[in-house]
């Protein structure tokens, strides 16, 4: 039997086992930009190791001089083999030896190249169980592309390298925001929306919920694809072809599919708070609401996987890049979500398994 007991930091509390700290991989991002210094900052405070144990995927060398670059008090514990990670220190996993040579603020294909390097690594890791969650530190979507590696981003990269339907699912502590569609060029939205796209992230949100928010009878909202819901055809057919039939037929399928709603007026009439979770139909009609409402302290994970992947609610960010004045408190919350997310996933598994032997622990708690 494994013991649990409890670790709080701030107004958070976490049941940790004895036996087992939760080993949280981190991918360095783009170098230029403020991943390295986001991360320091999270764990500069001693008290995050009593609940993780973190891995950077990058270079000790390099961590280095990041921390003297931007007079960060964070030791740094060099490992050539995971076999050989430390609890109760901050792992540097050297997926490099090399010099690399940091130009703070400019975009530069051969950053982008060691930003790669350090997401497969940790990437693998995560596949082989050698980490148990990944937050990925911001990339730059432009210097990354390679013949190797074309993805408009993370999502995308993981729905390829992981088992499941992946979904990008804003996190904050109020308020949850998934895409029906999320890096896909405005013009192609609407004939990107099928029934079938739009049954199965309504299904991967709902069993997201379950399992990994612990929310029994997850309560869905959808917002519109046109303006108005179309306005009975006269701006568009969408919805009443495609969006409207398929929330039917889930709500008929026992699903508390609610909806559309206009998307216009539905945050600004905080309809919002009703539900457990609002479905944007494309990117920016469901993250420019998000990052109004929440930015800085929500977090990007990407549901429906078999692995656990959180990061920040930001970019690279190079206009304060080597400043020293980046707020870490987003990507803090990303380490955050995903311990709270593996720990509540394994105790639904065991929930499954076991269902005459139910837990009503609550794994993560925020102070009312």
């Amino acid at each position: 039997m494994v013991t649990f007991v409890a670790q709080k930091y701030n107004d958070y509390t976490f049941r940790m086992s004895k036996s087992d700290k939760i080993i949280v991989g981190i991918s360095i991002g783009d170098l230029n930009g403020i991943g390295s210094e986001i991360v320091l900052k999270t764990f500069q405070d001693a008290r995050m190791l009593e609940f993780c144990t973190p891995v950077i995927f990058a270079s000790v060398k390099l961590m280095s001089f990041f921390k003297k670059e931007l007079n960060l008090d964070v030791p740094v514990y060099g490992i050539d083999s995971l076999d050989k990670i430390a609890h109760k220190k901050v792992n540097v996993f050297n997926v490099w030896k090399e010099q690399v040579d940091i130009n703070f603020g400019k975009e530069e294909k051969q950053i982008g190249e060691y930003a790669i390097k350090s997401l497969e690594a940790s990437v693998k890791a995560l596949k082989e169980g050698q980490i148990d969650v990944l937050v990925t530190a911001p990339i730059h979507k432009s210097n990354v592309q390679s013949e190797s590696f074309n993805f408009p981003g993370h999502t995308d990269y993981l729905a390829k390298e992981l088992k499941g339907e992946s979904l990008m699912l804003m996190v904050s502590n109020s308020l949850r925001v998934g895409l029906l569609t999320d890096h896909v060029a405005v013009k192609d939205v609407s004939a990107t929306i099928t029934r079938e796209l739009i049954e199965k992230k309504i299904n991967t949100i709902h069993k997201t919920l379950i399992q990994d928010f612990g929310i029994p009878k997850p309560k869905i909202a959808v917002l519109g694809i046109n303006p108005h819901n179309g306005d009975n055809g006269v701006i568009g057919k969408e919805d009443d072809e495609v969006l409207i039939p398929t929330l039917t037929n889930l709500k008929n399928n026992g699903k508390l599919v609610y909806g559309p709603y206009a998307a216009d007026s539905f945050f600004g009439s905080s309809n919002y708070k009703n539900f457990d979770v609002i479905i944007a139909s494309y990117h920016d009609q469901g993250l420019i609401p998000f990052k109004t409402l929440a930015f800085g302290t929500g977090v990007n994970y990407t549901a429906g996987l078999d692995k656990i992947r959180t990061s920040p609610d930001h970019g690279t960010a190079f206009d304060v890049a080597g400043k020293g004045v980046a707020n870490h408190e987003s990507f803090k919350q990303a380490v955050y979500t995903a311990i709270d997310i593996f720990m509540k996933r394994n105790e639904y598994e065991e929930i499954s398994k076991n269902p005459l032997q139910i837990n009503k622990r609550k794994p993560f708690s925020k102070k009312k």
